[in-house]
Order: structure tokens, then sequence, then C-alpha cells
């Protein structure tokens, strides 16, 4: 590779690792040659045959830096025994005395230095800085990366949230409708567009790891679980330590907090950016009496910006309860709970007036000026279609039936049905794996998987893997755990072998396989046996609810009014109370539903769901999806960080980590993992990654591009160029370096910009297009262009200073443009719920001050923007 010969004391430079510094060579033998880096504290051995080392040669006009870091402007250049002298005036060092902090970063600095790498490195460079730019300003980035199927009421409510600057809203669609999936899209895009770096999820305990899970496997979240023994092992390595300032996303219980009155007041002194609270409907609350999670929520929403609270039952306590959730989100619109109720009164006459309206523009405005809209969203299964049947098979056994003939039920089951998939759901760990034992032992060569607690959180990835895979496991043997965050509605056979005594954790049984989305018609198999408990809840459930056919609406008040009751006659059965017990059941469950039904804000549906704003959402990530641009440009950048990507399937690959990069490529595990660009495929087979431009190995891969100085400095070759010249190809980046709470990325993203010049700076974009270069570049030497004089003090400048001025007038043209844009949409808005505001109080003043303040910090920030030379190529077209 090097010309010269190797001297001890010779500085160069590493062309496999710039970023290591200005090297030393220290020891020169026949085979070997060793360098030092020292700035870096590194050294290097290399065979001296092969050695990707570039000499460091500086010329006359050159500055440099001696070890006392003074800098000096070459005046003359001498070699002497194999070392450089550069002499300024009458001062002269050696190349051996030349500060180790010497650095060739920048594309110029690197260009006059001969350091360049291969055309294709620089257009790989480039690209990445046009899908940075692109991602940047997509009104899908954030959702574009969920595991999720496309599902347009979703989607609407996550953008509507994620685009407002402090979101505080109460997401109350129904069970099954995806509640969570919509919390996780809204935290996603706020993380990834930079408006939300600190984030705390309050959670049931029995839903914490159904969360975790969600995050991580659909959303490449990792939230850190906290609880009591975590806090204390974090106090006891950094004595004083706040806990909570230890990670950034945190998922916890709200007994955190109730049982230590600490943590509570660590939490709140943490500042956080959003705060989500599931199952809000638990948080009690009166004019006369608030409990104590109420109250710590209460606290925690005082001092964070934003607010996500997540029920499917927002009115199941009754309009006091729905009016304590609205007084969370804004205690300044809601402080009154007699004003509100009257006030919600007279939102049925609107409801029906906006229903009879065919205009989307004056539904809108009708729907802006009244109802709970800005704060609240309800989307019911009676308003959102795509729900399957469920078709209840429910089987009465013998009394005296042992084990070993339920497991023949089962057999039989399965042998109806071959070759369907059958997800069977039971209470324990322990009646999963004595059902596992008693199934291997009747059925030979059974294919069953099971999915339990026991198992770690690889095993049970590679378990439902299996299940899910066509050619896998038709049989999954799950424990209560495995109703909590999974898909399985690729099945359509589920076998509850035992029944819960919760209404609501019976429909989230279910709810595994009746989700929007499932094609088919879902069998759900009861087999009880007669004269014991099992055939109390059977009855209740199927004659009382009807739960095995129909999703159950104020469950958790059944629950309450009937509990005790079944329970105890699941203890001591007695067929005579049974039957009353069933009959009180459907009088309450229909009276419930009832009130339900006839409480329901048509106003608030019709506002949940914008039907052509969400098939807009849909169509974007969907045209991403399909475009296969994501695939090139990762393949491109494994190839040339040398790591093995194998396809395994269309769009699915499996990336190793051979390269010898591998272990500083961001978000590669050490051993590598499978990926696919198949949404279809990435939904049914969860330990696949789901490759996306949001993924953090796409996002890793244009960090470690652009962060480094890979391709920023290029030289090649045209030797089919149709108009001979020398040229110089500029790539600027126009860039605003704002807060990201502000989201200046909506209107002014990092944006490359192009500039190609002449040997006399003119402008050559019209006779040399980008087209046209890619992939027709040779690899070239540039050194002896850089040894002639006119070339380094007259063309070479005369080229840049061209091309700067093109980029600097471009600029000035997008900055006004930005400027302009941003204004118009954010005086749109701030006109819009001034004027909202003066009919409807759900419009908080704060938000409008927030929007005036936003348009000022950003408009300030747009017209400074700076422009940034990222990359330069030299092209010599002279045949």
């Amino acid at each position: 590779m090097q010309q010269d010969e190797f001297h001890p004391g010779q500085r160069w430079i590493s062309d496999s690792e710039p970023e290591l510094g200005l090297g030393c060579i220290v020891q020169v033998t026949h085979r070997r040659v060793t360098a030092a880096f020292r700035a870096s504290n590194q050294k290097r051995e290399y065979a001296r045959n092969n050695a990707p080392l570039r000499r460091v040669r500086f010329r006359v006009g050159d500055t440099v830096k001696g070890r006392d870091e003074k800098s000096m402007t070459v005046t003359a250049v001498t070699e002497r025994n194999g070392l450089l002298f550069y002499r300024a005036g009458n001062h002269e060092i050696s190349e051996a005395e030349l500060s180790d902090t010497i650095s060739f970063n920048t594309p110029e600095e690197r260009l006059l230095a001969g350091q360049v790498d291969p055309p294709k490195v620089f257009e790989l460079r480039v690209e990445a800085l046009q899908q940075l730019h692109r991602s940047r300003k997509s009104g899908v980035r954030g959702f574009v990366g969920g595991r999720i199927e496309l599902i347009p009421h979703q989607l609407y409510i996550a953008s509507e949230v994620a685009g407002r600057l402090a979101p505080r809203v109460l997401l109350a669609d129904e069970v099954g409708l995806g509640k969570t999936i919509e919390a996780c899209l809204i935290i996603h895009r706020l993380i990834l567009t930079g408006r939300a770096q600190r984030v705390l999820i309050l959670v049931p305990e029995t839903l914490i790891h159904q969360w975790f899970i969600e995050l991580l496997r659909r959303f490449n979240l990792w939230f850190h679980i906290f609880d009591e023994e975590r806090c204390r092992a974090i106090e006891n390595i950094n004595l004083g330590q706040n806990p909570f300032l230890d990670d950034q996303l945190i998922v916890t219980t709200l007994s955190l907090f109730t049982q230590n009155p600490v943590r509570l007041e660590q939490a709140m002194d943490a500042e956080w950016d959003v705060l989500v609270v599931d199952e809000a409907h638990h948080l009690a609350w009166s004019p006369e009496n608030a409990s104590p999670e109420y109250t710590l929520v209460e606290g925690l929403s005082g001092k964070t910006p934003g607010l996500l609270l997540l029920t499917a039952t927002p009115e199941q306590f009754g309009m006091t309860g729905h009016f304590a959730r609205l007084r969370l989100l804004d205690p300044d619109r809601f402080y009154d709970l007699t004003g509100f109720i009257r006030e919600t009164e007279r939102y049925q006459e609107v409801a029906r007036e906006a229903e009879q309206i065919g205009d989307p523009k004056q539904l809108q405005t009708l729907l802006d000026q009244h109802g709970t809209g800005r704060v609240s969203f309800r989307n019911t299964r009676a308003t959102v279609h795509g729900f399957p049947t469920r078709v209840p098979r429910i089987e009465a056994l013998k009394p005296d039936a042992s084990r070993h003939e339920r497991i023949d039920w089962l057999i039989r089951l399965l042998r109806e049905v071959e070759p369907d998939k059958v997800l069977l759901i039971c209470r324990t760990q322990a009646k999963v794996a004595a059902i596992e034992v008693a199934l291997r032992e009747r059925l030979k060569n059974v294919e069953a998987a099971v999915f339990h607690e026991g198992l770690s959180l690889l095993q049970r990835d590679r378990n439902a893997a299996w299940f899910a895979d066509e050619r896998g496991a038709r049989l999954l043997i799950c424990s209560e755990i495995g109703s909590e965050g999974r898909n399985f509605q690729f099945a359509h056979h589920l076998v509850l072998f035992d029944l819960p005594l919760d209404p609501e954790v019976l429909e989230q049984r279910i709810g595994r396989l009746d989700r929007i989305g499932q094609k088919s018609e879902i069998q759900v198999h009861v087999p009880y046996v007669l004269n014991g408990g099992q055939e109390v809840l059977t009855r209740w459930f199927h004659e009382g609810l009807n739960a095995f056919a129909k999703n159950l609406e104020g469950g958790n008040e059944i629950l309450e009014r009937f509990g005790a009751r079944v329970h105890e006659l699941t203890q001591h059965f007695l067929k005579s109370k049974l039957q009353p017990l069933i009959e009180d059941t459907k009088a309450s469950h229909a009276e419930i539903q009832k009130r339900l039904h006839e409480g329901r804000d048509k106003l608030l549906e019709l506002n949940s769901f914008r039907r052509e704003v969400a098939e807009k959402l849909v169509q974007e990530i969907e045209a991403q999806d399909d475009d296969a641009s994501l695939d090139e440009f990762i393949l491109r950048v494994f190839d040339q960080q040398a790591i093995q990507a194998e396809e395994l399937a269309p769009r699915t690959y499996r990336v190793g980590s051979a390269g010898v990069l591998a272990d500083s490529f961001p978000g590669l595990p050490a051993d590598g993992f499978t990926v696919t660009a198949d949404r279809k495929r990435a939904l049914v087979r969860e330990d696949i990654q789901f490759l996306t431009w949001d993924h953090p190995l796409v996002t890793g891969a244009i960090d470690l591009m652009l962060g480094s100085e890979k391709g920023n400095s290029s030289f090649g070759h045209w030797p089919d160029a149709k108009t001979p010249g020398l040229y110089l190809e500029a790539v600027y980046v126009l860039e605003s370096v704002a807060p990201p709470q502000l989201h200046v990325d909506r209107f002014l993203p990092p944006t490359p910009l192009w500039i190609i010049v002449d040997q006399h700076g003119k402008d050559s974009r019209k006779a040399v297009t980008r087209e046209a270069l890619v992939g027709t570049l040779e690899t070239d030497e540039l050194q002896e262009l850089l040894d002639e004089s006119k070339f380094r003090e007259d063309l070479l400048p005369r080229m840049f200073t061209g091309s700067q001025d093109l980029a600097d007038r471009e600029a000035a043209t997008i900055v006004a443009a930005a400027r302009k844009e941003m204004s118009a949409r954010l005086s749109e808005e701030i006109t819009r719920l001034q004027e909202l505001r003066q009919v409807n109080k759900s419009v908080r003043q704060e938000e409008i001050e927030l929007l005036l303040k936003q348009q000022k910090e950003l408009d300030d920030h747009i017209a400074a923007a700076r422009l940034r030379l990222d990359a330069i190529r030299l092209i010599d077209a002279v045949s």
C-alpha cells in the first residue's frame, strides 16, 4: 500500500482505523512494522508488506504543530535519512517531533493529507445523509418501527396525541382495541423525535411483565423494571443517589410508592417528561376523599408535562370516576364535578347533530367545539370493525373423570381439528407440566411446546416461535402468563383447561386470539367436570354472562357483585344455588350493559377516529414497508463494516458477527441475530427482529457512518465522462441545533445539499448528475495531484470557494422556506385553539402559550441554522 520505506520516527496514519490519530513508527523488522498511536494510547503491529498505513507529508504553506502544541506555517520541507524536516523561518522540527494530536478528520484536512476513501464509501455516506433527512422529517417516524398490524384507529390516536407539545390524554378504547399499542406508539415517537427522554410507566403488578414485553419486543424500547430491591441496590452502590435517576425509562408498580413514601418523594424529584398510568380506573376518588394511589398519581402528574392514562372502562364507576381521571389531566379545566355532569348532558344532543353531518370540515368544527375530545379518546367494538366471531364449544365430563380421561378429551380434540394449531391456557406452571407429561405418555411424537413463568425469556420466545412456525408445534400449553402481552391470533382454537374467577382475566385469555385483525372465527373449547367448581365457573360465564361468545363489558363490577358468591359455590358445590346465581348474574349483566350503552359518549367516539387521516398514515407506512432501499442500504453498510449477512428468505437475513468491527456495531449483539423487513413475517415470528428505518440497528448504522470520517473524503477517476475535466463534488449539511423538545426536524431536519463544481469553481450540476456518478468511478491515487503546487494553492481553493458560495445561496432559500412553513402551520393551530377556547374549555390556555413560545423559539433556531461541509469527492474526468 505504501511506497515509502518505513523508518522509526516517521508519521503514518491508519487507513483502516483513522480514529487512532497520528501514528509514529517505533520498530521495523524484516517482516513486521510497529506503530504507536500515542493520542489514543494504542499500539499496532502490521505485516510490513501489507500494512494499511499511509505516510503523512505536510507541504509548504501547511500549518503544523510541534509537541509543545505551538503552530507553525511550513516554509520549507527537506528529507534526511528517511525523515521529513519542516522549517518555519529559522525554526526546524523533524516529523518525529510533531504533535500526536494532529488529526485529519474534516473533509478538507483528509483530502489535503491524501486520506481518501474509495468512491463507493463516499456514496454510502451520502446515502446515509439522505436517509437521515427523510427519516427525521417523516410524519410516521416512531410509528413505522412498531411490530404491529397497521390498524387505522390506533395510528390515528397515536398521531393525534404525539403531535402535541405536552400530551395529556385519556386512552379509553374498549378491551381488545389496543390501548397499550397506542401508548407505546406515542412513547416511541416522542423518544425518537427527542421530545421525551425520561418516561415513567405505572402499572398493576400483574401487568408489569406484559408492558416490558410489549415495549421491548414490539418497539425495541428497553424499560427497566424497578422494585424495592432494585432501588436499595442502587442506593447501596451510590450512597445518597436518587435511584430513579439511574435510568431514563422505567416501569414499576403503584405499590412501590404506596408502601414506601420515600420512593414517592424520590420519583417526584426525578423530573419525568411523560408519565403513563395503566388501569387508571382503579384510582379511586370522590369530592370528599381520594385514595393513596390517586393522590400519588396526582402529585407525579402535577410535575410532569406529559400524562397518558389508560382504562377500558372510564365510566365503570360512574361519572364521578370519569371526572376523576379528567381532573388528573387538566385540573384547571375539570374542577367542578356538578358543572361537568351538567355539561355532559348537553353532549348527547350535539352527538345526534354530529351524526347527521356529511361534510368532514363541518363535522371537525363541531367536534372541536364540544365534548372532551381534546383530552379523551375512546373507540368501541360497535364502531371499529375487524373482530372475529367466537364459537363456544362447551363439553361436560363425568364427575369421576380422571386426569387421563381429560387428556383423552384433549387428544380427541387435537385429532379432530388437525392440522390446526391449538392454544391451551390454564392457571399454573404446575398444571402446565402435568398436562405435558400426561399428554406425552398417551400420545407419542406429540408436537407440543410449553410457556410458563419457570422458563427464561429466551426459552419462552423460542417456544412461542416454534408454535408460530407453520411447521412447528401444533399445541402450546400456557400458564396464566400466556394470557399477557402475547399475540397468538394465527391460531383459531383456544382450550380453557380451567377457568379463572375474574371475568377480566378470562377476557384477557380469549384476547390472545380474539383481537382486531383476526381473520377467522375462534373456537373456544371449555371442558369441565360436572358437579364441581369448574361447572360453577363454566355455567356462570356461559349462561350468566355469555362471556365465551361475546366481549364482556363491566367485568370488574360483575366481579365485585358476584365474586364472593361464585367463589363460595366453587368451594362448596350446591346445584340448587347455581341456577339462582346464574339468573341474578344475567339480570345484573343486562342492567350494567344498558347503563354502559346509554352512557356511551357518541361525540367522543366520533372524535376518536377520523378515517381519512388514518388512511394516509397507513399508506405512508406501507410505502416505507415496501421500499427495498432499506435492505440495500443496510446490506451495503454490513459489507463495508465486514459484517456477515446471509439471506434466509425474501427480505430476511441472518446477521452474524464475523467481521472484525462487529463488536462496535451499535444494536448488534455479539452472537448476531435474524432480521426481517417483512412486516407479515415479523408479526408471526417474534424471535426475529423487525427491520425498519426506526430500528436501532438501522439508526445505529447511520450514526456509525456519519459519526466517523469514513467516506467524508474521496477521490476517483471517471473513465466514461462525457464532459472531461476536474470536478469537486461537495455535500453540505444544513442543520439547526435546537432543544429536542422543539422537534425542529418537522420543518428543518439535517438537510444534505449536493454541489458539484468544475475546476473553475462553476456550478456543473446540469452537465454532471448524481445518478451519472454513482457506481461509475474507479479508485485512483491522489498523491500525484497533491504534489502539484498549482493544484493545492490555486485550483482546489477556487473549487472550494465556488462550492461554498453555491451552498450558501441554496441554504438561505431552504431556511426561508422552513421558517415560512413553520410559521404558517403553527399560526394556523394557534388561531384554531384560541377560537376553540372560547367555546370549549378542554383546550388548555397552557397549550396555547406553549405553542406561541415554541413558534418564537423555532423561528430563532431555524434562522440560525448552520451549513457544514460533511463530505467531498475529487473527480478526475481527464482521459
